[in-house]
């Protein structure tokens, strides 16, 4: 059997393993999709909120 101690210490375990993995793909995600804006951008397509050239509302 599994003493007290050793299963709190795995539920920690556990628990920072999920978390670690979560920060990881939220930060590889936004990576992302900044290197698809940029290549959105490259290609001519501006967003929506993005001031026009010359500073004109559209």
């Amino acid at each position: 059997m599994m003493s007290h101690a050793a299963y709190v210490i795995a539920s920690y375990a556990v628990a920072f393993a999920v978390a670690a993995g979560l920060v990881l793909w939220v930060v590889g995600d936004g990576r992302a999709r900044q290197r698809e804006l940029k290549a959105l951008e490259a290609a001519g397509i501006r967003r929506r909120s993005a001031e026009a050239p010359g500073g004109e509302a559209q």
